[in-house]
């Protein structure tokens, strides 16, 4: 009975995994259906080994182990093509289910002729012309090579995801392998089964590992319409359209060059909500340029701007730089009587690439991030983004002296100060 040790684990692993993909929220339920499919199948895979087994070596049934054997070699090509469905869920299989079905049609053939395989009345196994010839064995060789097709279609911009996936294909092909080598020893199970077994785990895995990464794409959609809905509060929009509405009557050319300037920072903004990658600093200082001609236009002298840039030729998480000039200009300079400057610095180290945005204002509270029952627009915001891509923020503000923004960009391994 010790030869049976090998089941426990496996039958632990299906029937714990069970209700675990039955009651679990996160997957779809096309997921759900699939994965559980592909339970029903591995169980119905289990029992046709330990049967295949028990026919072997206890009791001689030549027609009945015909049939169990029939039962083994028609499930293990289903199940790969419910891989498929797990992998590349709007994928169409229609080739891969003839396959399926051609190669069942040939196994049943054994039931009346030795045409794939056929087992004599002493109980013992041989293989057909089709066995030997290997020609069957090729469909589920065809249905292994479909879905590293389906996995590198889907995941090809993901190359962690293909690589997880290949190396449960690579199991899958290895395993049958070891059946026919001498490392084979006669257990209930086969080495092809306990890979079938273990590759479901690792989907199911792979399923969460998705949800993850999508979650995450989630959230970072939201943050960039919570940033962004930060950033164009109504009462600019009112005041923007209230200075252009102005400028209309008093000076025409330069309200059309400031219904230019707020055209082309909706449309970065706009733009920016759908951009998860990075951008260049040269970039986002434009933005930030047309931002300030906008206030200017709007304050007079009581916004003024200084450009200290030395470095320029770097990248930064979108909607990270104006965000932070557009703070300090609306809870710093503008809270302050007679205005203020903004002072915008792009500096290199060995190591990094540093921002800084400085300014004369109000200065906070950096302990509440708040002044005056406000939010400061954006700070935790652009902080999270920029924790996204390994970069970091430090504020330092003093009351009625002003505050200091630095972002820090590591630079990428083997890259030089310029």
């Amino acid at each position: 009975m010790t030869e049976y040790i090998i089941l426990m684990p496996l039958l632990i692993l299906v029937f714990g995994l069970t209700p675990i993909v039955a009651r679990d929220s996160y997957l779809t339920k096309k997921q759900k259906r699939i994965m559980l499919w592909i339970i029903g199948l591995i169980l119905v895979l289990l029992a046709q080994n330990v049967a295949d087994y028990v026919l072997q070596t206890a009791v001689s049934m030549p027609y009945l182990r015909t049939l169990e054997s029939i039962v083994g070699y028609s499930v293990r090509p289903i199940i790969i093509v419910l891989f498929c469905k797990l992998v590349k869920p709007n994928g169409r299989n229609t080739i891969a289910w003839i396959l399926v079905a051609v190669n069942a049609a040939v196994y049943l053939t054994a039931t009346f002729s030795h045409f794939p395989f056929y087992v004599d009345e002493n109980n013992h196994f041989h293989g057909g012309f089709w066995y030997f010839s290997k020609t069957v064995f090729a469909v589920s060789f065809i249905l292994l090579f479909h879905l590293i097709y389906c996995t590198v279609s889907e995941y090809r911009r993901k190359k962690t995801w293909i690589w997880i996936s290949i190396a449960n294909i690579v199991l899958v092909m290895i395993a049958p392998l070891l059946d026919i080598s001498p490392l084979y020893r006669n257990y209930p199970v086969s080495y092809l089964t306990i890979a079938i077994v273990c590759c479901s785990l690792f989907y199911y895995i792979w399923l969460h590992l998705e949800f993850v990464k999508a979650h995450e794409s989630a959230l970072m959609a939201e943050q960039r319409i919570k940033l962004m809905m930060s950033q164009i509060q109504p009462h600019f929009l009112y005041n923007s359209l209230s200075s252009i509405s102005e400028l209309c009557e008093t000076d025409p050319q330069k309200a059309q060059q400031m219904t230019d300037d707020f055209s082309e920072y909706l449309r970065y903004n706009l733009t920016a909500l759908n951009s998860e990658k990075l951008v260049s600093f040269e970039k986002q200082l434009e933005q930030t340029e047309i931002y300030l001609k906008i206030e200017k236009t709007r304050f007079g002298d009581r916004v003024n701007a200084v450009y200290e840039i030395e470095a320029r030729d770097f990248e930064v998480p979108t909607l990270t730089v104006q965000p932070l000039v557009e703070n300090a200009v609306r809870h710093g300079i503008c809270k302050r009587p007679g205005g203020g400057t903004v002072t915008i610095r792009s500096y290199e180290t060995e190591t990094e690439y540093i921002i800084e945005i400085a300014d004369n204002g109000v200065g906070f509270d950096t302990e509440s991030i708040t002044a005056d029952g406000e939010t400061h627009v954006g700070i935790e915001n652009v902080r999270s983004r920029l924790a996204y891509f390994g970069d970091t923020l430090e504020i330092k503000s003093e009351l009625k002296v002003g505050t200091t923004a630095t972002i820090r960009v590591p630079k990428k391994k083997g890259e030089k100060s310029r």
